[in-house]
């Protein structure tokens, strides 16, 4: 299942968790809450706004397990937090295609050249994985377009 690139929650924050957390930890956080929100162990005597707003409450934290539970899918969850921090904390020098990098086909490497006279480099090998690639000099960061 690919994962939305558009500005999408923080699902740690949802369950109260850390990307650190184990699989374990993560399930112990998951259940603790879904028992606390599902529908059906809710007191009679909730208002009809509280019931609304812990039915969302509810489905946002089914929403961050299916995610956060699945081996997969948080791996390219933490990959996408990775990149969109990156391009917080970094500067973004350039967007580029691959092509338009210079090739070495011994090391089976593409290498662009940074203004501050170091390199950006990726393996062919990672070329479906990087989307963002940083200087081994400096702080800026070029993204690879597809």
């Amino acid at each position: 299942m690919a994962l939305e690139r558009i500005k999408q929650k923080d699902w740690y924050k949802v369950l109260g968790a850390k990307p650190s957390d184990s699989p374990a930890e993560l399930k112990r956080k998951y259940q603790k809450l879904a028992l606390l929100y599902h529908p059906d162990k809710q007191e009679a005597d909730v208002p009809a706004g509280e019931v609304e707003e812990r039915v969302q409450r509810f489905i946002e934290i089914d929403q961050a397990w299916k995610i956060l539970g699945n081996e997969e899918t948080k791996k390219e969850y933490d990959l996408q937090q990775r990149e969109d921090n990156l391009t917080k904390e970094w500067p973004l020098h350039a967007q580029i295609y691959l092509e338009d990098m210079s090739w070495n086909e011994d090391e089976q490497l593409y290498t662009l050249s940074c203004r501050c006279g170091g390199n950006y480099s990726v393996f062919k090998s990672e070329t479906k994985d990087v989307s963002l690639v940083c200087c081994d000099t400096c702080s800026l960061v070029v993204e690879i377009l597809q």
